[in-house]
């Protein structure tokens, strides 16, 4: 599932789909589709529509780690269940298909979702995962045997009757088909779900596995920290990166000032000697002047910090020019963009 428009994470995807921004040095999509590999499977099916030609470009080939890809392009948005239904139909499925967003990080072991969707007999099934917050998802309560009893998307917080949430994992038997009208909008949360539920053939399996839904900002900054501080076990930047120094990925065998820390870098970069960056991740052709920190934050491809600068807790997308004194903290710069000396931007999105 990749074709949202990605608006709570304007103005970096005014240009670049969602799935294609990067989480420490590789992007969500990328992402997505090793994690298929590693949960052996073989085809998968991108359901697309915002800048389609985008995933096009990114595997001429339509393979990735191994995985088959073929191209599903929705004509209009169809919403989550009609895009799931266009896909599955452009693809000629017929049988059981597991179904994942494009924009989630998780451990979640899709085997053991497909084990426990088989002993139960279920049409459909879906991973769930605690959240301190339920109310920006869907919850998800159910018996002792893992049916489903409700499916309650975005409740108050305080009424919600369980803080387990959809996780956005599933697997869906190809009878769910037949619920999903052809060619309309159709919600699955609010509509295909809720019926299945209803009928008694919706089951849902808990798991604690690490998951991260990444779309918003805050959470793009967390995954790239959660990767560099090893509170997520990536094994993907071991095949991408190596290792140098104070835990530092580094793709050039380069020398770092001792500044520099639990951070990751792309292809030829220059730091001062002062420089100071800390659980973040920047792109290639990176140069940054004396007496600048980077701190907490994602930096994109060809971006260039002058002297005294401070960025920290923020993304900075491709090609972005920082003037020297320059203060971004809380804030998201889009591609292209240029800072003016002595600025500061803080809790801003530039272009608005």
């Amino acid at each position: 599932m990749v074709g949202g428009e990605g608006t709570r994470l304007r103005p970096l995807t005014y240009k670049t789909p969602k799935q294609m921004l990067k989480v420490a040095g590789v992007t969500m999509i990328d992402r997505v589709l090793y994690y298929l590999s590693k949960n052996s499977i073989s085809r998968a099916v991108l359901s697309l529509g915002y800048k389609p030609d985008k995933f096009l470009q990114a595997y001429p080939d339509s393979k990735a780690y191994g995985v088959e890809l073929i191209y599903a392009v929705e004509p209009e948005p169809l919403d989550t269940a009609g895009a799931i239904g266009f896909a599955a139909r452009f693809a000629d499925f017929n049988s059981n298909f597991v179904v994942v967003n494009g924009d989630v990080l998780t451990d979640l072991s899709i085997t053991e979702l497909v084990s426990f969707h088989e002993k139960s007999s279920a049409v459909a099934t879906i991973a769930l995962t605690p959240v301190d917050d339920p109310s920006r998802f869907g919850v998800v309560p159910t018996d002792e045997t893992g049916k489903v009893t409700a499916f309650i998307e975005k409740p108050d917080a305080k009424t919600a009757p369980t803080n387990y949430i959809n996780a956005g994992t599933y697997i869906l038997e190809n009878e769910v088909l037949k619920l999903i009208p052809n060619g309309r909008r159709v919600s699955i949360e609010r509509e295909t779900f809720p019926m299945l539920a209803d009928r008694k053939e919706l089951y849902a399996l808990r798991t604690e596995d690490y998951w991260l839904d990444l779309g918003t900002p805050q959470s793009l900054i967390k995954a790239n920290r959660d990767i560099l501080s090893k509170n997520h076990n990536d094994d993907f930047l071991k095949s991408k990166y190596f290792k140098s120094d104070r835990g530092n990925w580094l793709t050039d065998a380069a020398s770092i000032p001792p500044g520099v820390v639990n951070s990751l870098f792309g292809r030829e970069f220059t730091l001062s000697s002062d420089t100071i960056i800390d659980l973040s991740s920047v792109g290639d052709f990176f140069r940054a002047g004396d007496r600048s920190q980077i701190i907490n934050s994602i930096v994109g491809d060809g971006c260039k910090i002058e002297s005294g600068v401070t960025v920290k807790n923020s993304i900075l997308g491709d090609n972005v020019s920082v003037a020297e004194g320059v203060t971004v903290i809380d804030s998201i710069i889009g591609d292209d963009s240029s800072l003016k000396t002595g600025e500061s931007y803080v809790e801003q999105r530039i272009p608005s």
